[in-house]
């Protein structure tokens, strides 16, 4: 009842923010399944975007610094966001995230970078994605957000912001091996941001620039979701980096018939 009731003020917020929301691909959101919801970061509105336009309640992680922020802080709590220290790993909080992602209907929404980009584009991730969804066994769906850095700008000149997200195809991430390596979980968390990439314009993909480079050992898709057993001594086989032909036409926050507004 609290998410919902915050979900409702999140929508008006929007409204009277002269927010206008474009989203494509909620299709791509299953009815009561767990799910990781992997997004790029680019400004303080990203979660709170995503949050007024998913079907269900979300469970975010966010900072610990964030928490302390008057008003975004006592929201984050309200909300029942997941505090993350970052620079270590936060045990305590990785525990809490695959417990809520027992749950049916948990929408767990993941930014890996761990803060905001500086430039909009996509910069080194942390790891902690890979093992939640390793060990969760939740599908992720890659989310691409464009146009809340225009929010600033445009409040200030009481002119509307158009925001686009777009929901990519869920997949699966796994390893083939039953103890995660570190250079195993780089690997992972390097695929999935690849996926995320995809839907993002180019200006936007910062490390992920060139798509040529993608792999997909350890991307399972949902529709095809074929998973390895995994195995106590063999690690992912080393491949040259390969073009997916799976991969989505790079069109950004370009909505045709299938947005909704």
């Amino acid at each position: 009842m609290r998410q919902q009731f915050i979900l409702l003020w999140l929508r008006l917020a929007a409204r009277l923010l002269r927010v206008h929301i474009k989203i494509q691909g909620l299709e791509n959101v299953p009815d009561r399944e767990p799910c990781i919801l992997l997004i790029n970061h680019i400004h303080f509105l990203d979660p709170f975007v995503v949050a007024a336009r998913m079907p269900r309640p979300i469970t975010a992680m966010s900072k610990v610094e964030n928490f302390s922020i008057p008003i975004l802080g006592f929201i984050f709590k309200l909300y029942g966001a997941i505090p993350v220290r970052r620079g270590a790993s936060d045990r305590q909080a990785l525990k809490r995230v695959l417990k809520e992602l027992k749950k049916d209907n948990t929408l767990l929404l993941v930014a890996p970078e761990g803060t905001r980009s500086p430039d909009r584009t996509l910069q080194a991730p942390h790891n902690g994605l890979a093992y939640i969804a390793h060990h969760s066994k939740a599908p992720i769906i890659p989310i691409a957000i464009t146009g809340t850095t225009d929010f600033d700008h445009k409040i200030k000149r009481l002119q509307r912001t158009p925001i686009h997200i777009k929901l990519g195809q869920p997949f699966y991430l796994r390893a083939n091996t039953r103890r995660l390596r570190h250079q195993t979980l780089h690997a992972m968390t390097t695929e999935a941001m690849y996926q995320l990439a995809a839907l993002l314009p180019a200006d936007y993909r910062g490390l992920y620039s060139n798509l040529e480079q993608a792999t997909e050992n350890h991307v399972y898709f949902l529709d095809n979701a074929n998973l390895p057993s995994p195995t106590r001594e063999t690690e992912p086989k080393s491949a040259s980096p390969t073009k997916r032909a799976s991969l989505p036409p790079a069109r950004g926050g370009d909505c045709a018939a299938s947005c909704k507004e």
